[in-house]
């Protein structure tokens, strides 16, 4: 059967859900049947009854069946007319309705001829002494601010985690990382030839004793951390652990790497501000501003600030010197401030909708932030989970993205929820809920 046949079926079932005929809580007949009595395939069934999840008009309901939601003549999806858009909840960029104004009447006059002739210029890891000034003064956070000239510059977060890894961790050494991380740090170091150690963690963030441990076990050259706003988890760790892990890392001669992409989200300060000799703080502005104009900053004790400057030269991570110029208006007239402020608003907002549409599942999530944490039903696997939800024009992401070695991924999945438009990450909600109330093999195609 051609995809328009099956659409046409679903169509028709839709129609009879728009006018009545049937009603909210009605059961619809098991695939094989609804198969039978159509005479077609199991698998086209199968394919109606997606569609029709897709468009939020039937909910499943584990050993019960297939019903029609009871919200489904509010028209979540038109008949004969599916989304065809696809719902990023994968990716966490976001971007507000008003930021490019907000960037370009920054942005004004540079593309006159003096402001470019410096914009065009060849740029260095340590920029200039104003950008420094400004940059330092824009990172304070939390009654925390760093010296000027601790500040190294590349072109955005990910060449600052390299730069710094690179610095501190020899070829072939070992580098410890929270058992469930930014996914990119594996690819990073990979390229380096460094071997990533998870390290156990509880609902505060790395615990200091597998710190110990795998220090132990296996002598490990530096740490990669997220204290604030962690990437998958969302979770903020509190005071005691810093202090305990500080602790820790400084009795073993521990350097820290801190991400602190996320940091903006939350008020307090880094880890540095509490050990700056030990913590090398990482920011840039993909996630204040936007990844297509980016900076990466690298916050170093002063000890360590001509290693990292020999790292970005090594691999070639310098910024543009477009990029300072641009960063440098953005920093000093308030405008990355503005929008901060901005998405923390928005990522409250979108947390809330989330907090709702998923109510009754096991979510974790941090009212401050722009992505959570979803733990599956028995009855669904991750990467099942997220085929079905691709499935219905949703992206997800699966735990094992995240997991810092293969096959210690549990069951569940990240939803990032800065990309899509509101209308479109309440439809998204609305369809995952549904979808989790299914079972795996209820909407499952084998065309």
């Amino acid at each position: 059967m051609s995809k328009s046949d099956y659409l046409r079926l679903a169509d028709a079932i839709a129609a009879d859900i728009a006018a009545g005929t049937l009603k909210p809580g009605e059961r619809l007949p098991p695939q094989r049947n609804f198969a039978y009595e159509r005479k077609i395939a199991v698998s086209t069934a199968s394919r109606v009854y997606a569609e029709l999840l897709r468009r939020g008009l039937v909910v499943g309901e584990v050993g019960r069946g297939t019903f029609v939601s009871g919200e489904a003549r509010r028209g979540v999806a038109a008949p004969g007319e599916p989304s065809g858009t696809r719902i990023d909840l994968e990716f966490n960029y976001p971007i507000l309705p008003r930021q490019a104004a907000l960037i370009a009447r920054s942005l004004a006059g540079l593309d006159e001829a003096a402001a470019l002739d410096a914009a065009l210029r060849q740029a260095t890891s340590v920029g200039t002494p104003a950008i420094r000034s400004i940059g330092a003064a824009f990172l304070s956070q939390g009654g925390w601010t760093p010296a000027p000239e601790q500040l190294v510059f590349t072109g955005n977060g990910r060449q600052s985690v390299a730069a710094a890894l690179a610095a501190l961790v020899p070829t072939g050494g070992r580098c410890g990382v929270e058992a469930l991380t930014y996914p990119f740090i594996k690819g990073i170091a990979a390229r380096l030839a460094i071997t990533l150690v998870p390290l156990a963690m509880d609902e505060s963030g790395i615990r200091p004793d597998a710190v110990e441990k795998a220090h132990r076990e296996a002598h490990l050259s530096a740490l990669y951390i997220q204290p604030a706003v962690q990437n998958p988890l969302g979770t903020t760790m509190p005071q005691a652990r810093r202090a305990d892990l500080l602790g820790v890392a400084q009795a073993l001669g521990l350097p820290i790497i801190e991400d602190n992409v996320y940091g903006f989200l939350e008020d307090g300060p880094p880890l540095a501000a509490l050990a700056p000799d030990s913590c090398i703080v990482i920011d840039s502005l993909s996630k204040k501003v936007a990844p297509g104009l980016t900076l990466g900053f690298v916050v170093v004790p002063l000890r360590l600030r001509e290693s990292i400057k020999a790292s970005v030269r090594s691999g070639g991570w310098t910024a543009t010197g477009f990029a300072f110029a641009a960063a440098q208006r953005m920093m000093s007239d308030g405008t990355i401030a503005e929008l901060a402020e901005a998405k923390r608003l928005d990522a409250r907002a979108r947390q809330a909708l989330a907090a709702e549409r998923l109510a009754g599942f096991e979510v974790q999530a941090n009212r401050n932030c722009y992505h959570l944490w979803l733990t599956l039903p028995a009855h669904w696997r991750s990467q099942s989970f997220v085929a079905a939800a691709a499935r219905r024009d949703i992206a997800l992401t699966p735990s094992s993205t995240f997991a810092a070695t293969p096959g210690h991924a549990p069951n569940a999945v990240r939803l990032a929820l800065a990309t899509p438009s509101m209308e479109q990450l309440d439809l998204g909600l609305h369809t995952l809920a549904a979808l989790l109330h299914a079972r795996e093999d209820d909407f499952d195609s084998t065309e």
